[in-house]
């Protein structure tokens, strides 16, 4: 399950899209990676037959680093975003949100790098561009033209096609975590410390979206509790877990433990580091067939939610790198890609739970921006056992919340099949 890892050419990543905002948005394929040319139609006009175009410039401007958009309109169909950060070291990402779905993103936005783009085919309404450490973080853009269509079928058939949507994004999700930690390794061979500190914090977010879909997973030829068969075990094994003496500690956080704990890369971490790429190419190939009901999302994203409850706030899941505000973001987006599947569904259902749902995902999103730290590894503030003491409190009072609602969804969604 929304929401980094090293990037393609052109410093350009695929962008996420949770399959469709449902018959109102598809995809094409991204723009190319050159400069602009300078004989280009105006932004929001477009070339005859081509897409409409939208500049997006991240600057500081008296001390406060912005988001700007050259128009606030375009027609509905294809349109080009292309984003470029010429000053704002605050802000290092963009999105483009939908009915809590990210609809197109860019990120490592850094500044002085050559703009980038990605484009998307929009149906008529209103949209959100989101520039997370903006001096004004959300802005709208409206579309015009066609409204918005809502789905059709009965509601067992809108949520199915929810669950598809989500399995494409689990897809694109554990595909770039088969990327990150494929970068991660490439450092730790290279025994590049500091490069496997960033790499590490960049791979670790797209498995924080996802595992409550794919951490039960156990390998052909291995029975149920069998931890040498868990990919749950042998990826995302932490600390606090007692060690199978058996099979020993395995995956991401006994490298954390080697590069943080120890500062230094030993033969045993690039073993551990090699060991934890197969393993993740194992999942990969597992994700690519798999089928979810209504349920499964409901339930995986009450699970996230709770995951940041139990251990993220309470700093177990990063002990050694305490970047475990990363993590509580990587679950965030994951839970709201896996309810914005089912928000057409469910809105059929129960249309004031959606509007108390929305309003408590923008409550947390909210509070957590405020621990935003582009210098940081992985976008946000280390999570010291001081920040831990002053503000786990109030993590938990924005979070709890939101988990009471989404626990009440599964039941709804069951009921509607």
């Amino acid at each position: 399950m929304v929401s980094r890892t090293a990037r393609a050419a052109c410093r350009s990543r695929e962008f996420v899209l949770t399959a469709t905002v449902l018959a109102t948005t598809s995809v094409l394929p991204l723009a190319a990676c050159s400069h602009s040319n300078s004989q280009s139609s105006p932004a929001g006009s477009g070339q005859a037959g081509g897409p409409n175009a939208v500049k997006v410039t991240m600057a500081n401007n008296g001390g406060k680093d912005g988001c700007a958009l050259n128009t606030t309109s375009v027609p509905a169909g294809p349109v080009t975003f292309t984003v470029a950060n010429t000053s704002a070291p605050g802000i290092t990402e963009m999105e483009l949100l939908r009915d809590q779905r990210i609809v197109g993103e860019k990120e490592n936005l850094a500044p002085g790098l050559d703009p980038v783009s990605f484009t998307v085919t929009l149906d008529g309404g209103l949209y959100q561009l989101y520039c997370p450490g903006a001096s004004t973080e959300y802005q709208t853009l409206t579309v015009t033209g066609s409204a918005p269509s809502a789905p059709t079928g009965t509601v067992a058939s809108i949520l199915s096609q929810g669950t598809k949507d989500y399995a494409v994004y689990i897809v694109n999700q554990i595909g770039q975590l088969n990327d990150g930690v494929k970068a991660l390794d490439v450092a730790v061979q290279a025994g590049n410390v500091d490069a496997a500190k960033a790499a590490y914090a960049k791979a670790r977010l797209f498995w924080e979206r996802s595992e409550s879909t794919v951490e039960g997973f156990v390998l052909p030829g291995f029975a149920a509790g069998d931890n040498a068969g868990s990919l749950d075990y042998l990826i995302d094994m932490r600390a606090s877990t007692p060690v199978d003496a058996k099979v020993g500690w395995k995956g991401f956080h006994a490298v954390e433990r080697d590069l943080w704990q120890g500062n230094a890369i030993t033969p045993a971490t690039k073993a551990l580091s090699t060991e934890l790429v197969g393993n993740v190419g194992k999942l990969k190939d597992i994700v690519a067939s798999l089928q979810y009901k209504p349920e499964d999302l409901a339930n995986g994203a009450s699970d996230l939610i709770e995951e940041v409850q139990n251990t993220k706030i309470t700093g177990e899941e990063e002990a050694f790198s305490h970047i475990d505000l990363v993590d509580f973001s990587g679950n965030v987006e994951g839970a709201q890609q896996a309810y914005a599947s089912l928000r057409p569904g469910l809105q059929k259902i129960d249309d004031n739970l959606v509007t108390q749902i929305d309003q408590q995902f923008q409550a947390v999103l909210g509070v957590l921006d405020g621990y935003r730290d582009p210098s940081a590894l992985g976008g946000y503030r280390t999570y010291t056992p001081a920040l831990q003491a002053s503000d786990a409190t109030k993590l938990t009072a924005v979070i709890q919340p939101l988990h009471q609602s989404l626990s009440t969804v599964a039941q709804k969604v069951v009921t509607a099949n």
